[in-house]
């Protein structure tokens, strides 16, 4: 049986933390419990979220826990797209090509295990001939 540390998205989920702890360690200081704080949340529930969601009893509330990571995955690009603009973070592009990478994967789980469901939840419904 395979553990969630085994899938790439989270391992690639876990690389994006640390890519906004470094982008965000030279913020202004008067951002430390603001954008650098909001950013570095929202970047960890993603990873969370998909080690949570593992860890419950039905494939129904995994997929649960995959819709926040992707709701804290869209977060996370609108404070990246802000500090850009604000000149907190010059060169954007590592942190959205991660994002870019993300989004698929998360979806595409959430597909693959919504379709899991379906066909146990129509294995069991009873036809009349």
């Amino acid at each position: 049986m395979y553990s969630y540390t085994d899938f790439d998205l989270y391992k690639l989920s876990i690389k994006l933390v640390l890519e906004v702890y470094k982008a965000t360690e030279d913020f202004p200081r008067q951002e430390q419990f603001g954008l650098s704080s909001q950013m570095r949340r929202s970047a960890v529930s993603i990873p969370s979220n998909i080690a949570e969601g593992s860890g419950r009893h039905t494939t129904k509330e995994f997929i649960q826990y995959l819709y926040m990571s992707n709701g804290s995955l869209s977060e996370l690009e609108t404070h990246v797209e802000i500090s850009r603009q604000l000149g907190f973070i010059r060169d954007t592009a590592n942190l959205v090509d991660h994002i870019k990478r993300i989004r698929p994967m998360i979806l595409q789980l959430i597909k693959t295990l919504s379709n899991k469901l379906d066909k146990v939840d129509h294995k069991w419904v009873k036809t009349t001939n």
